[in-house]
């Protein structure tokens, strides 16, 4: 299990955390030959982990990372009929973190997956080059659209990995209490960025 240091998150939603801050620190050593920024970032063992996962490809961090993730939702306990992965940004990558750690993590915790119970349906761009937030929210808006006959009446989690800013997550949570009619949702995205502790 990965040492974390779990902070709560306020949104559309009955509760939710973070389980860690991703890095913990960032300094600027200097250009490299082509004019790029070049940094030392130093990371929590969960960003850590989740960087190897989606920059190195490493999917033998799967495990470890849904082990504790499961652990601490045990440690709520959050009776949860479903958990549900906030839809990628990137749809064309062959191989979605989200997805994959959220089906994981349904079966650390021995309850349903439902990978297409929320679809986006409004292409948007990248939204870590978007830095407002109203911004962010006016872009996601209508994005989600949600399968209502395979979430009304559940308690769904929805998983993500990173929260910047919360408009994503509060997006696909608004989705899910508008057109889903479930019964209440929880939060969890595995780090956050540092702005936001």
């Amino acid at each position: 299990m990965v040492a974390i240091s779990p902070r709560k998150l306020r949104g559309k939603w009955t509760v939710g955390y973070a389980l860690d801050v991703h890095t913990t620190s960032s300094t600027f050593l200097g250009y490299d030959e082509y004019g790029h920024s070049q940094f030392d970032t130093q990371r929590s063992e969960m960003g850590e982990l989740l960087y190897r996962l989606k920059y190195g490809t490493d999917r033998s961090v799967i495990t470890v990372i849904t082990e504790t993730a499961a652990d601490f939702v045990r440690k709520q306990k959050w009776a949860i009929d479903l958990v549900i992965p906030v839809p990628p940004s990137r749809i064309g990558r062959a191989f979605q973190p989200v997805k994959a750690l959220s089906k994981a993590l349904a079966d650390q915790l021995g309850v349903g997956f439902c990978p297409d119970c929320v679809a986006k349906v409004k292409n948007t761009p990248e939204l870590k080059n978007v830095f407002e937030l109203d911004k962010r929210l006016a872009l996601l808006q209508g994005a989600y659209a949600v399968a209502r006959a395979k979430a009304a009446s559940k308690t769904v989690l929805v998983f993500d990995d990173l929260y910047r800013s919360g408009a994503t997550l509060n997006s696909v949570c608004e989705a899910l209490r508008d057109q889903g009619g479930v019964k209440s949702i929880y939060a969890l995205a595995l780090t956050m960025t540092r702005s936001h502790r």
